[in-house]
């Protein structure tokens, strides 16, 4: 794959969380960057103090012929006047993954990480043991984490970690020496045509892994043979079955915050103790894959040990928002089936005696469709369940479902569950209706973290 060696490249939707980090990583590098976004934000600010120019609006007129490269995101359609002005003047234009993997093709060792669910958390996991470590890593995360103070950290070595997105077969334009494959799940619909088909997609993904390189998959995939079997990697399988996984955890336990602790095993030989700052039964399995990716690389189990105890959380991850007469807020990005079970499983793990409600804004109306009764019996552990109206995204209202529907089949499942599309009403409703000690949390890929931030506000 060509590295970058573009000098002036541009950026459509440069204030996006990956493309900002993007753009950092080239400017270090010396080349020319600049960009444009709808609306200013902190990290247009961010970038503009960088000395990057970001335009507001998109506009012909700020495609310059000394443009040599014009990258743009998923969500830049093909009328885009900018794009339109890019390809008038003959400028090559690319797609945000396929900037990615250019990046990527620099590094000797580079890290990507894969799954339907937990990619944040894990590509997080192991961007602390690689710190811990001393490697010196470049870093590309979609989401926050606190300690490098963004999604994006620039290092020195020979060591690149980032999420892989299977969301349009994006993660088919890298070529990772290694990669994590943490779980295949139905979703993104709306691209995919169903389950065989993500499959075939992690399948490709995994052949793209190089002889000598690893592919580190979880154990409990179903039939791992039929997405492994055409990689020339090695693989490694993690998991919590002993009997199928290379990489394993024995001796769970939760303390009271809801914290696990366990051994971490490599095929029948005890490494270290570890000891996470996240809750879940899902982060067990989500450090596991991490860790195996730091064995497979030959990194010490004392940076592993160091850098699962460092990760507290990125920003949207079971994230403490604060408090309101009592009320314990909290906000997360889970916005699929099995998210929404394994943060409202670590909720009840983590506080047993609190009554739990959930705030959920449904993302995408042909998620809601398609995957209608896995959402349904999602919310089990939740006490009180409220759906606001469809964040559409990308997508345009068809009619074909509502909010009102989703309600319905979780009442049928017997879940407690009502519908307010209004955010200042669900805002009214908590403060009239949860009492001292309650938890609430907010959750969704859209919008939903505003009516935590206003229920804090007062």
């Amino acid at each position: 794959m060509t590295s970058v060696k573009k000098e002036h490249v541009y950026f459509i939707g440069i204030g996006g969380i990956s493309m900002s980090g993007l753009a950092e990583i080239l400017l270090n590098r010396g080349i020319s960057v600049s960009g444009t976004d709808i609306s200013k934000s902190d990290t247009v600010r961010h970038l503009e103090e960088l000395g990057i120019k970001v335009n507001i609006g998109h506009r012909a007129e700020n495609i310059t012929k000394d443009i040599t490269l014009v990258v743009y995101t998923a969500a830049v359609k093909a009328d885009n006047p900018e794009v339109i002005a890019a390809k008038e003047l003959g400028i090559e234009t690319i797609e945000r993954a396929e900037l990615l993997g250019r990046i990527m093709a620099d590094f000797k060792l580079s890290l990507a990480v894969s799954g339907t669910h937990g990619k944040t958390t894990t590509t997080s996991m192991l961007s602390e043991i690689t710190m811990a470590a001393g490697v010196d890593p470049t870093l590309s995360i979609g989401g926050i984490l606190p300690s490098i103070n963004g999604t994006t950290r620039i290092g020195r070595g020979d060591y690149f970690v980032a999420e892989a997105c299977e969301y349009c077969d994006s993660f088919l334009k890298f070529d990772p020496f290694l990669e994590i494959i943490l779980n295949i799940d139905a979703d993104h619909l709306d691209y995919f045509e169903d389950l065989n088909h993500i499959r075939r997609s992690f399948r490709a993904f995994a052949k793209r892994t190089p002889k000598g390189g690893y592919v580190i998959i979880n154990s409990d995939i179903d039939n791992i043979d039929y997405i492994t079997e055409e990689t020339e990697a090695e693989v490694m399988t993690f998991g919590t079955d002993k009997e199928k996984s290379d990489v394993y955890a024995e001796n769970i336990t939760y303390g009271p915050n809801g914290y696990p602790s366990y051994d971490l095993c490599y095929k029948d030989s005890f490494i270290t103790k570890i000891a996470l700052s996240v809750p879940g039964d899902h982060n067990v399995v989500n450090s596991l894959g991490a860790a195996a990716a730091a064995l497979a690389l030959g990194l010490d189990a004392e940076s592993i040990k160091t850098g699962l105890k460092n990760f507290g959380g990125t920003h949207r991850r079971f994230e403490y928002k604060g408090e309101r007469n009592g009320i314990t807020i909290y906000d997360d990005y889970a916005h699929h089936p099995t998210e929404i079970a394994a943060t409202l499983s670590a909720a009840r793990k983590s506080f047993p005696d609190k009554k739990i409600w959930c705030i959920f804004q449904p993302h995408t109306y042909s998620r809601t469709l398609s995957l209608m009764d896995e959402f349904a019996s999602a919310f089990k552990d939740a006490d009180s369940i409220i759906i606001a109206d469809i964040y559409a995204a990308r997508e345009k209202d068809t009619g074909a479902v509502h909010s009102k529907d989703l309600v319905k089949n979780i009442k049928s499942c017997g879940g407690n569950a009502i519908y307010i599309g209004d955010f200042s009403e669900i805002k009214n409703y908590i403060l009239n209706s949860c009492t001292n000690g309650d938890l609430c949390i907010t959750m969704g890929a859209g919008d939903i973290f505003k009516v935590g931030e206003d229920l804090i506000k007062g």
